[in-house]
């Protein structure tokens, strides 16, 4: 046996657990950083050849394993911009240099511009919907941009379909047909009830339009719609500019008075609301009115439509899916977040900022949507914390301690029977 190589052996197991050491040394430093996966240190044998009468003392090599496929616990937050993914994937993040990355950290706050960046300064990255709703690019990163969520304006739609319900009046007495609403338009226009209903056109801006109802025989009565800013101030009639297919008749059952008119739906286009020249077409359903002996009694009136709404906040989704908030209570999709994963996870490369790079042995990376195949869900309001235990670490920490304390003694044992093999040459 060689004195020199027993030493050298004992060098090799100090070393060995001083690697051990640094890696519980990082578990313990980082087990408050988000989604960060704890490192270990495997060891193995190295054997060099001995013969019968002489053993030849190796060595240990380590070899530093991360758990990257680790689930961590999930803690939750007041952020709706804080995401967690429970399950498989990564999020897909990059530098400033544009230079993507997989990570598990999505501690994301918008920066001065709009966009999601995290703690390490890393940029998420989803696909847009201005150009419709996103695919997923199976096999690389193209089509991604940086998730803004400043982008989303003022945002508007136009009214285009409504229900307006009334009862009306089985009571009420006839009215000349010649004179009704609809057909006249002029000072001595008549008819029987009136309301109003709101809507808007392509630019957010509020229209009032007037409904008026003539009942012009037993069980039929006469719908006609106009625009009020158009009415004659103080009287009504005549109005200046009237919608084009504006009169709409509704019939009833003489025993029940339910509505027979199917569909009782009057369409009429406004050709004062832009888009000019065409102007805006709006359909209203009165399915649900009736015809009873009580007074004119207008119903739930809807419409869709809205007037101009700042982003309010912003919200997403399990799927991904990043929603502009309006004031008005609107959501409008912006961007849907991808995950990323690859065939052995622990085997990607580590580096600074809690990212990941494609290893040689971990496979190649495929893309996909939260919620499909092998990918997990994403909560917003979340964050993944450190798979490291605290416990465990500690009583690694004991073990490497103790055991390079008794690799140091082999190492002075050697020591010491060098120093006799000295003094025996003196």
């Amino acid at each position: 046996m060689s004195i020199f190589g027993s030493m050298k052996t004992a060098v090799s197991g100090m070393n060995a657990q001083s690697n051990r050491l640094s890696t519980v040394g990082d578990n313990i430093a980082n087990s408050s950083t988000v989604g960060y996966k704890r490192a270990s240190t495997s060891f193995s044998s190295m054997v060099l050849p001995s013969t019968a009468g002489s053993y030849s003392s190796g060595g240990v090599q380590t070899n530093v394993r991360y758990s990257i496929s680790e689930q961590g616990g999930l803690s939750y937050t007041t952020s709706s911009t804080d995401l967690a993914i429970q399950g498989g994937g990564f999020f897909i993040v990059s530098d400033s240099s544009g230079t993507p990355y997989l990570s598990r950290a999505g501690s994301f706050v918008p920066n001065d511009s709009g966009e999601l960046v995290n703690s390490a300064g890393y940029t998420l990255m989803g696909y847009s919907y201005d150009t419709g709703t996103p695919a997923a690019v199976v096999n690389g990163f193209d089509g991604l941009e940086p998730v803004n969520v400043k982008k989303a304006s003022l945002v508007s739609s136009p009214t285009t379909t409504g229900t307006f319900p009334v009862n009306l009046n089985a009571d009420a007495d006839p009215i000349d047909p010649t004179d009704a609403a609809g057909v006249s338009n002029s000072a001595t226009t008549q008819y029987t009830d009136k309301s109003s209903l709101v809507a808007y056109d392509s630019l957010g801006r509020k229209v009032l339009y007037d409904f008026y109802y003539t009942k012009t025989a037993d069980n039929e009565w006469q719908v006609a719609v106009y625009r009020q800013d158009q009415a004659t101030a103080g009287t009504g009639f005549p109005y200046a500019t009237v919608p084009t297919d504006n009169t709409f008749t509704l019939n009833f059952d003489d025993t029940t008075g339910a509505l027979t008119t199917d569909p009782a739906v009057i369409s009429f286009t406004d050709t004062l609301s832009p888009p000019t020249g065409t102007g805006q077409t709006i359909s209203i359903d009165f399915a649900g009115t009736t015809q009873k002996a009580f007074a004119f009694t207008p119903g739930n009136a809807t419409v869709d439509g809205s007037a101009p709404s700042a982003i309010d906040s912003v919200s997403i989704d399990n799927s991904g899916v990043v929603y502009a908030v309006y004031a008005d209570g609107q959501k409008e999709p912006l961007y849907r977040i991808p995950l990323a994963t690859v065939q052995s996870p622990d085997n990607l490369t580590p580096l600074n900022g809690n990212v990941y790079a494609q290893g040689n042995d971990s496979g190649i990376i495929t893309t996909g949507f939260p919620g499909s195949g092998n990918f997990g869900s994403i909560y917003s309001g979340a964050l993944e914390n450190s798979n490291v235990d605290i416990a465990s670490e500690l009583t690694e920490m004991i073990e490497a301690q103790r055991i390079y304390t008794a690799n140091s003694k082999v190492f002075q044992t050697g020591s010491d029977l060098m120093d006799v093999l000295i003094n025996l040459k003196r």
